[in-house]
């Protein structure tokens, strides 16, 4: 969904990523659609919050590959689009779930832009460049910064570390980082062992303000000047579909040969399914 936002800024879409339903008034919740999207159809608060937009008696939808949201749809009669069971894990079906969103929203023409990326995007062009980056990044915490506009993608490169990487990444975006965050990295000698533990990625966008141009290239001064390691990572594409996903490949790669360079698998989350394993007892 706010990868969808990216593609339509205008939409009126509330992200509710928790149990029950968000905080709308009575005139907003009358004239919404709730859409349920789970890539397995286990996810405990989407399951949650289906439940009670039944109870609140509003229209629903559901996106899902199956489980039990499959279920109560098929059985309720509710409207869905199933994504096809491909056996990948959720963060590699980003694609499937932003065209299933779309559908729903009907948004044909930005379908067939993200369509034809199948065609005129090759995966294997950022093999290379993303295990050099895992190279580099080896035995320190990325840290991914992006501006506001583009946090849908900071956000996916820090889940694709996190899943695939197996290791500790971070996020956070302009303005609000220079306010806070990045006087926790002005390193003295006794804080300079904690900051030489990190790697920050900054993913620059010359369609971004200015202003955050301006607060990029300074901020990144400033890390340099302090012994910090930063790079600076260009979203060059002039189509908001390629410059997502041609990025999010990267992230991909670059998440791939960082498992690779641990020795640890990268497809599998087990904590997760000990985690969730946990939590129905």
């Amino acid at each position: 969904a706010d990868v969808v936002k990216m593609f339509v800024p205008k939409i009126e879409l509330v992200i509710h990523s928790d149990y029950g339903l968000p905080s709308l008034s009575d005139e907003e919740f009358t004239s919404c659609l709730f859409i349920a999207s789970s890539y397995s159809g286990n996810t405990e608060e989407t399951l949650d919050a289906f439940a009670a937009a039944k109870e609140r008696g509003l229209p629903r939808a559901v996106i899902t590959v199956g489980g039990a949201l499959r279920g109560h749809a098929e059985k309720e009669l509710v409207p869905s689009i199933m994504i096809p069971s491909t056996g990948v894990q959720p963060r590699s079906a980003l694609g499937f779930m932003t065209l299933a969103l779309l559908k729903l929203l009907r948004k044909e023409a930005e379908i067939s832009r993200l369509v034809g990326l199948a065609e005129s995007l090759d995966p294997r062009a950022y093999a290379d460049v993303g295990a050099a980056l895992a190279s580099r990044m080896r035995g320190r915490v990325p840290v991914i910064y992006s501006s506001r506009a583009n946090s849908a993608i900071a956000l996916n490169w820090k889940i694709k570390l996190n899943e695939t990487g197996k290791i500790p990444a971070f996020w956070n975006v302009f303005p609000e980082l220079n306010h806070n965050e990045m006087t926790g990295f002005d390193a003295a000698n006794e804080t300079r062992s904690l900051s030489d533990r990190f790697y920050f990625i900054f993913l620059k966008d010359g369609e971004d303000h200015p202003r955050i141009i301006k607060r990029m290239e300074l901020t990144e001064h400033l890390y340099k000047d302090r012994g910090l390691l930063v790079e600076s990572i260009v979203l060059d594409e002039n189509d908001i579909f390629r410059k997502v996903f041609a990025s999010l490949l990267l992230a991909d790669w670059t998440a791939f040969y960082t498992a690779e360079g641990y020795g640890v698998e990268p497809e599998r989350v087990p904590m997760v399914e000990e985690f969730k394993k946990q939590m129905t007892q």
